[in-house]
Protein backbone atom coordinates (compact mmCIF):
# COMPACT_ATOMS: atom_id res chain seq x y z
CA UNK A 1 0.00 0.00 0.00
CA UNK A 2 2.74 2.42 1.03
CA UNK A 3 4.89 1.38 -1.90
CA UNK A 4 2.01 2.05 -4.28
CA UNK A 5 1.48 5.54 -2.91
CA UNK A 6 5.18 6.36 -3.15
CA UNK A 7 5.46 5.05 -6.70
CA UNK A 8 2.64 7.11 -8.19
CA UNK A 9 4.44 10.51 -8.14
CA UNK A 10 7.44 8.90 -9.78
CA UNK A 11 5.34 7.93 -12.79
CA UNK A 12 5.19 11.62 -13.69
CA UNK A 13 8.99 11.87 -13.66
CA UNK A 14 10.23 11.32 -17.19
CA UNK A 15 13.84 10.86 -18.19
CA UNK A 16 14.40 11.67 -21.84
CA UNK A 17 17.10 10.03 -23.88
CA UNK A 18 20.59 11.40 -23.59
CA UNK A 19 21.42 13.87 -26.30
CA UNK A 20 25.07 13.27 -27.12
CA UNK A 21 25.38 15.83 -29.89
CA UNK A 22 26.63 19.28 -29.00
CA UNK A 23 27.29 21.30 -32.17
CA UNK A 24 29.80 23.58 -30.50
CA UNK A 25 32.02 21.00 -28.88
CA UNK A 26 31.54 17.70 -30.66
CA UNK A 27 29.92 14.83 -28.81
CA UNK A 28 29.27 15.38 -25.12
CA UNK A 29 26.51 13.99 -22.90
CA UNK A 30 23.70 16.35 -22.00
CA UNK A 31 21.29 15.20 -19.33
CA UNK A 32 17.67 15.96 -20.06
CA UNK A 33 15.20 15.60 -17.23
CA UNK A 34 11.58 16.65 -16.91
CA UNK A 35 9.81 17.04 -13.59
CA UNK A 36 6.37 18.55 -14.21
CA UNK A 37 6.01 19.74 -10.62
CA UNK A 38 9.16 21.84 -10.83
CA UNK A 39 9.81 22.91 -14.38
CA UNK A 40 8.54 22.58 -17.96
CA UNK A 41 9.89 19.80 -20.14
CA UNK A 42 13.13 20.26 -22.03
CA UNK A 43 16.66 21.35 -21.28
CA UNK A 44 17.42 24.46 -19.31
CA UNK A 45 18.02 27.41 -21.57
CA UNK A 46 21.37 29.13 -21.99
CA UNK A 47 19.61 32.21 -23.35
CA UNK A 48 18.34 33.73 -20.09
CA UNK A 49 21.23 35.83 -18.83
CA UNK A 50 21.46 38.33 -16.01
CA UNK A 51 21.27 41.94 -17.13
CA UNK A 52 23.88 44.70 -16.91
CA UNK A 53 26.86 42.40 -17.37
CA UNK A 54 28.99 45.42 -18.21
CA UNK A 55 28.65 46.75 -14.66
CA UNK A 56 29.37 43.45 -12.94
CA UNK A 57 32.82 42.48 -11.64
CA UNK A 58 34.28 38.99 -11.26
CA UNK A 59 37.47 37.81 -9.54
CA UNK A 60 39.21 34.68 -10.87
CA UNK A 61 42.10 32.93 -9.12
CA UNK A 62 44.89 31.14 -10.96
CA UNK A 63 44.99 33.26 -14.11
CA UNK A 64 48.66 32.70 -14.90
CA UNK A 65 47.75 29.98 -17.41
CA UNK A 66 45.25 27.25 -18.25
CA UNK A 67 41.56 27.63 -17.44
CA UNK A 68 42.05 30.85 -15.48
CA UNK A 69 43.87 32.70 -18.24
CA UNK A 70 41.37 31.62 -20.91
CA UNK A 71 38.42 32.39 -18.65
CA UNK A 72 39.68 35.91 -17.86
CA UNK A 73 39.83 36.74 -21.57
CA UNK A 74 36.46 35.11 -22.25
CA UNK A 75 34.61 36.97 -19.49
CA UNK A 76 36.26 40.22 -20.53
CA UNK A 77 34.97 39.65 -24.06
CA UNK A 78 31.48 39.15 -22.65
CA UNK A 79 31.68 42.57 -21.01
CA UNK A 80 32.56 41.76 -17.39
CA UNK A 81 34.99 43.76 -15.28
CA UNK A 82 37.61 41.08 -14.58
CA UNK A 83 39.99 40.90 -11.63
CA UNK A 84 42.52 38.28 -12.68
CA UNK A 85 44.38 36.84 -9.71
CA UNK A 86 47.91 35.87 -10.76
CA UNK A 87 50.55 34.15 -8.66
CA UNK A 88 53.40 35.51 -10.81
CA UNK A 89 52.22 39.10 -11.25
CA UNK A 90 54.86 40.54 -8.93
CA UNK A 91 57.53 38.86 -11.09
CA UNK A 92 56.00 40.03 -14.36
CA UNK A 93 55.71 36.41 -15.50
CA UNK A 94 52.90 34.19 -16.67
CA UNK A 95 49.54 35.36 -17.88
CA UNK A 96 49.54 38.66 -16.00
CA UNK A 97 51.84 40.24 -18.58
CA UNK A 98 49.59 39.28 -21.49
CA UNK A 99 46.45 40.37 -19.65
CA UNK A 100 48.02 43.73 -18.72
CA UNK A 101 49.02 44.23 -22.35
CA UNK A 102 45.34 44.25 -23.28
CA UNK A 103 45.33 47.82 -21.94
CA UNK A 104 41.68 47.56 -20.93
CA UNK A 105 40.19 49.29 -17.91
CA UNK A 106 37.96 46.22 -17.50
CA UNK A 107 40.93 43.82 -17.20
CA UNK A 108 42.68 44.29 -13.87
CA UNK A 109 45.38 41.87 -12.75
CA UNK A 110 45.88 41.27 -9.03
CA UNK A 111 48.83 39.70 -7.24
CA UNK A 112 47.25 36.71 -5.52
CA UNK A 113 48.72 33.67 -3.84
CA UNK A 114 45.74 31.80 -2.38
CA UNK A 115 48.04 30.17 0.20
CA UNK A 116 49.02 33.55 1.67
CA UNK A 117 46.37 35.11 3.93
CA UNK A 118 48.02 38.53 3.73
CA UNK A 119 47.99 38.51 -0.07
CA UNK A 120 44.35 37.42 -0.06
CA UNK A 121 43.45 40.26 2.32
CA UNK A 122 45.34 42.76 0.16
CA UNK A 123 43.47 41.51 -2.89
CA UNK A 124 40.16 42.08 -1.10
CA UNK A 125 41.22 45.64 -0.27
CA UNK A 126 42.35 46.27 -3.85
CA UNK A 127 39.11 44.99 -5.32
CA UNK A 128 36.95 46.81 -2.77
CA UNK A 129 38.71 50.13 -3.30
CA UNK A 130 38.48 49.93 -7.10
CA UNK A 131 34.83 48.89 -7.40
CA UNK A 132 32.65 51.64 -8.80
CA UNK A 133 30.17 51.11 -5.96
CA UNK A 134 31.60 48.88 -3.18
CA UNK A 135 28.22 48.76 -1.49
CA UNK A 136 26.89 46.83 -4.48
CA UNK A 137 29.65 44.28 -3.97
CA UNK A 138 31.41 41.82 -6.27
CA UNK A 139 29.25 39.76 -8.60
CA UNK A 140 31.37 36.65 -8.98
CA UNK A 141 34.24 34.66 -7.47
CA UNK A 142 35.78 31.80 -9.46
CA UNK A 143 38.08 29.58 -7.38
CA UNK A 144 40.23 28.15 -10.14
CA UNK A 145 43.77 28.11 -8.69
CA UNK A 146 45.04 24.59 -8.28
CA UNK A 147 47.98 22.23 -8.53
CA UNK A 148 48.22 18.49 -9.09
CA UNK A 149 50.60 15.62 -8.64
CA UNK A 150 50.61 11.84 -8.83
CA UNK A 151 51.93 8.88 -6.90
CA UNK A 152 50.56 5.96 -4.95
CA UNK A 153 49.95 6.43 -1.23
CA UNK A 154 53.21 4.76 -0.19
CA UNK A 155 55.09 6.80 -2.79
CA UNK A 156 53.69 10.18 -1.69
CA UNK A 157 55.24 12.20 1.12
CA UNK A 158 53.19 13.99 3.77
CA UNK A 159 54.72 17.26 2.54
CA UNK A 160 53.21 16.61 -0.89
CA UNK A 161 49.78 15.86 0.58
CA UNK A 162 49.86 19.10 2.54
CA UNK A 163 51.19 21.18 -0.37
CA UNK A 164 48.39 20.10 -2.71
CA UNK A 165 45.75 20.59 -0.01
CA UNK A 166 47.05 24.06 0.84
CA UNK A 167 46.38 25.29 -2.68
CA UNK A 168 43.39 23.28 -3.88
CA UNK A 169 41.33 23.04 -0.70
CA UNK A 170 42.46 25.57 1.89
CA UNK A 171 43.19 28.13 -0.82
CA UNK A 172 39.58 27.80 -2.00
CA UNK A 173 38.23 28.10 1.55
CA UNK A 174 40.53 31.02 2.42
CA UNK A 175 39.70 33.03 -0.69
CA UNK A 176 35.98 32.35 -0.45
CA UNK A 177 35.78 33.44 3.19
CA UNK A 178 37.68 36.64 2.40
CA UNK A 179 35.51 37.68 -0.56
CA UNK A 180 32.16 36.39 0.67
CA UNK A 181 31.01 39.69 2.25
CA UNK A 182 31.42 41.40 -1.14
CA UNK A 183 29.62 38.54 -2.90
CA UNK A 184 26.74 38.67 -0.41
CA UNK A 185 26.23 42.38 -1.04
CA UNK A 186 25.60 41.75 -4.72
CA UNK A 187 23.69 38.50 -4.17
CA UNK A 188 26.20 37.13 -6.64
CA UNK A 189 27.86 33.85 -7.56
CA UNK A 190 30.61 31.56 -6.29
CA UNK A 191 31.97 29.06 -8.82
CA UNK A 192 34.40 26.42 -7.57
CA UNK A 193 36.49 24.39 -10.00
CA UNK A 194 36.51 20.81 -8.78
CA UNK A 195 37.13 17.77 -10.99
CA UNK A 196 35.66 14.46 -12.00
CA UNK A 197 38.18 13.20 -9.42
CA UNK A 198 36.23 15.06 -6.80
CA UNK A 199 33.51 12.47 -7.40
CA UNK A 200 35.51 9.27 -7.90
CA UNK A 201 38.84 8.03 -6.63
CA UNK A 202 41.72 6.93 -8.82
CA UNK A 203 44.93 4.96 -8.22
CA UNK A 204 48.02 7.14 -7.85
CA UNK A 205 45.97 10.35 -7.55
CA UNK A 206 45.04 10.40 -3.85
CA UNK A 207 46.57 13.85 -3.05
CA UNK A 208 44.50 15.45 -5.82
CA UNK A 209 41.34 13.42 -5.19
CA UNK A 210 41.33 14.23 -1.47
CA UNK A 211 41.41 17.97 -2.13
CA UNK A 212 38.75 17.89 -4.84
CA UNK A 213 36.43 15.75 -2.70
CA UNK A 214 36.93 18.46 -0.07
CA UNK A 215 36.06 21.21 -2.55
CA UNK A 216 32.84 19.35 -3.38
CA UNK A 217 31.84 19.11 0.29
CA UNK A 218 32.77 22.73 0.99
CA UNK A 219 30.77 23.89 -2.03
CA UNK A 220 27.67 21.94 -1.00
CA UNK A 221 27.78 23.30 2.56
CA UNK A 222 28.33 26.82 1.25
CA UNK A 223 25.43 26.48 -1.17
CA UNK A 224 23.07 25.48 1.65
CA UNK A 225 24.18 28.44 3.77
CA UNK A 226 24.15 31.02 0.98
CA UNK A 227 20.77 30.16 -0.51
CA UNK A 228 18.88 32.32 2.05
CA UNK A 229 21.36 35.13 1.29
CA UNK A 230 20.55 35.07 -2.43
CA UNK A 231 24.04 33.84 -3.38
CA UNK A 232 24.26 30.94 -5.84
CA UNK A 233 27.09 28.43 -5.62
CA UNK A 234 28.06 26.17 -8.55
CA UNK A 235 30.65 23.43 -8.99
CA UNK A 236 32.41 22.76 -12.29
CA UNK A 237 33.82 19.23 -12.60
CA UNK A 238 36.15 19.05 -15.63
CA UNK A 239 37.20 15.75 -17.13
CA UNK A 240 40.70 15.12 -18.46
CA UNK A 241 42.02 18.46 -19.70
CA UNK A 242 45.60 17.94 -18.53
CA UNK A 243 46.94 18.48 -22.04
CA UNK A 244 45.34 21.93 -22.14
CA UNK A 245 46.29 23.20 -18.67
CA UNK A 246 50.08 22.73 -18.69
CA UNK A 247 49.91 20.95 -15.33
CA UNK A 248 52.21 18.22 -16.66
CA UNK A 249 54.90 18.13 -19.27
CA UNK A 250 57.20 15.12 -19.87
CA UNK A 251 59.94 17.04 -18.05
CA UNK A 252 57.70 17.75 -15.06
CA UNK A 253 56.54 14.14 -14.84
CA UNK A 254 60.15 12.95 -14.86
CA UNK A 255 61.17 15.52 -12.24
CA UNK A 256 58.32 14.50 -9.93
CA UNK A 257 59.10 10.81 -10.40
CA UNK A 258 62.84 11.21 -9.78
CA UNK A 259 62.27 13.23 -6.62
CA UNK A 260 59.66 10.76 -5.41
CA UNK A 261 61.94 7.77 -5.91
CA UNK A 262 64.89 9.48 -4.22
CA UNK A 263 62.79 10.30 -1.14
CA UNK A 264 61.16 6.88 -0.75
CA UNK A 265 61.97 4.92 2.40
CA UNK A 266 64.33 2.06 1.65
CA UNK A 267 61.76 -0.56 2.63
CA UNK A 268 59.26 0.82 0.09
CA UNK A 269 61.84 0.88 -2.70
CA UNK A 270 62.85 -2.68 -1.89
CA UNK A 271 59.30 -4.06 -1.66
CA UNK A 272 57.96 -2.47 -4.86
CA UNK A 273 61.10 -2.32 -6.99
CA UNK A 274 62.07 0.17 -9.66
CA UNK A 275 60.33 -1.74 -12.45
CA UNK A 276 56.91 -1.43 -10.81
CA UNK A 277 57.56 2.23 -10.01
CA UNK A 278 58.51 3.03 -13.60
CA UNK A 279 55.41 1.23 -14.88
CA UNK A 280 53.18 3.50 -12.76
CA UNK A 281 54.97 6.60 -14.02
CA UNK A 282 54.49 5.36 -17.60
CA UNK A 283 50.73 5.02 -16.96
CA UNK A 284 50.66 8.64 -15.82
CA UNK A 285 52.45 9.74 -18.98
CA UNK A 286 49.87 7.92 -21.10
CA UNK A 287 47.00 9.52 -19.17
CA UNK A 288 48.45 13.01 -19.63
CA UNK A 289 48.81 12.49 -23.38
CA UNK A 290 45.16 11.45 -23.68
CA UNK A 291 43.65 14.69 -22.38
CA UNK A 292 41.58 17.16 -24.40
CA UNK A 293 43.28 20.33 -25.62
CA UNK A 294 40.01 22.24 -26.08
CA UNK A 295 39.12 24.10 -22.88
CA UNK A 296 35.95 25.68 -24.28
CA UNK A 297 33.55 23.28 -22.52
CA UNK A 298 35.01 24.30 -19.16
CA UNK A 299 35.05 28.01 -20.01
CA UNK A 300 31.46 27.90 -21.23
CA UNK A 301 30.35 26.08 -18.07
CA UNK A 302 31.87 28.74 -15.81
CA UNK A 303 30.42 31.53 -17.95
CA UNK A 304 26.96 29.95 -17.71
CA UNK A 305 27.25 29.67 -13.93
CA UNK A 306 28.04 33.39 -13.76
CA UNK A 307 25.54 34.69 -16.29
CA UNK A 308 22.50 32.42 -16.25
CA UNK A 309 19.47 33.45 -14.22
CA UNK A 310 19.20 29.76 -13.24
CA UNK A 311 22.75 28.36 -12.97
CA UNK A 312 23.24 24.63 -12.47
CA UNK A 313 24.48 23.16 -9.20
CA UNK A 314 27.04 21.02 -11.02
CA UNK A 315 28.54 21.15 -14.50
CA UNK A 316 30.24 18.17 -16.16
CA UNK A 317 32.45 19.39 -19.03
CA UNK A 318 34.01 16.12 -20.09
CA UNK A 319 33.90 13.67 -22.96
CA UNK A 320 31.39 10.85 -22.96
CA UNK A 321 33.83 8.17 -21.76
CA UNK A 322 34.64 10.03 -18.54
CA UNK A 323 31.03 11.10 -18.00
CA UNK A 324 29.84 7.49 -18.26
CA UNK A 325 32.69 6.23 -16.07
CA UNK A 326 31.83 8.81 -13.40
CA UNK A 327 28.16 7.78 -13.42
CA UNK A 328 29.06 4.09 -13.08
CA UNK A 329 31.59 4.66 -10.31
CA UNK A 330 29.24 6.88 -8.31
CA UNK A 331 25.97 5.01 -8.84
CA UNK A 332 26.79 1.31 -9.18
CA UNK A 333 27.98 -1.07 -6.46
CA UNK A 334 31.70 -0.68 -5.86
CA UNK A 335 32.32 -4.36 -6.61
CA UNK A 336 31.16 -3.75 -10.19
CA UNK A 337 32.78 -0.37 -10.86
CA UNK A 338 36.06 -1.49 -9.29
CA UNK A 339 36.16 -4.54 -11.55
CA UNK A 340 35.46 -2.43 -14.64
CA UNK A 341 37.88 0.43 -14.03
CA UNK A 342 40.39 -0.33 -11.29
CA UNK A 343 41.38 -3.99 -10.91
Amino acid sequence: MLATKLSRPLLNFSVKALNFKNPGNGFRPVQRFCFPLLSPCGTRSYANEVDQIGSRAVLITGCDSGFGFALAKHLHAKGFIVYAGCLQKDKGDGGSKDLDNMNSDRMRTVQLNVCDSKEVDRAVEQVNSSLEDPEKGLWGLVNNAGISTFGEVEFTSMDTYMEVAEVNLWGTVRTTKAFLPLIRRSKGRVVNISSMMGRMGSPARSPYCITKFGVEAFSDCLRYEMQPQGVMVSIVEPGNFIAATNLYSPERIKAIADKMWDELPEIVRKDYGRKYFDEQVSKMETYCNSGSTDTSPVIESVAHALTSTTPYTRYHPMDYYWWLRMQIMTHMPAAISDRLYVY
